[in-house]
Formats: structure tokens, sequence, C-alpha cells
């Protein structure tokens, strides 16, 4: 597993403060929610994993350098 450095959290943190809206575009676990499922972030950890409530109830995080999500307007 990629670790970021410091700066690059800090990065992850600004672009995705707590509240942002966000589409899955793609998690490598067998409990993702489908791909498109829209959520809303709860904040980035320690090792730069965007913590999503996504809309359907699942909790999983969007994993640093393995899983992707998108900010979404709406």
């Amino acid at each position: 597993m990629m670790l970021p450095r410091h700066e690059e959290v800090l990065r992850i943190r600004k672009q995705y403060p707590a509240g942002t809206r966000v589409e899955l575009v793609k998690m490598d676990d067998p409990q993702a929610p489908p791909i498109g499922t829209k959520g809303t972030v709860r904040g980035v950890d320690d090792i730069g994993s965007i913590m999503v409530a996504w809309d359907n109830g699942c909790g999983l995080s969007v994993a640093f350098g393995v899983d992707a999500c998108r900010k979404v307007v709406e």
C-alpha cells in the first residue's frame, strides 16, 4: 500500500473538505457501493483516505492510491 506524504494529505483535505459531495468512480472492494453512487465527505484521515457517508448507507472510505471519486455539483 502506498502511503502519501504529509503534504499530499493536506492537499487532499483542502480539495475534499467535509461536506463536499462526491461520486464514486472506482473502488477495489467487494463491499463497495455501485460505481456512480454519490455521498458526502466526512473528512480525510491521516493516510489520505477520503471518508464518505454514501447515500446508500455504506461507510467505506475512498482509499488513497487505490480508489477514486470525483466532486459533483448538485
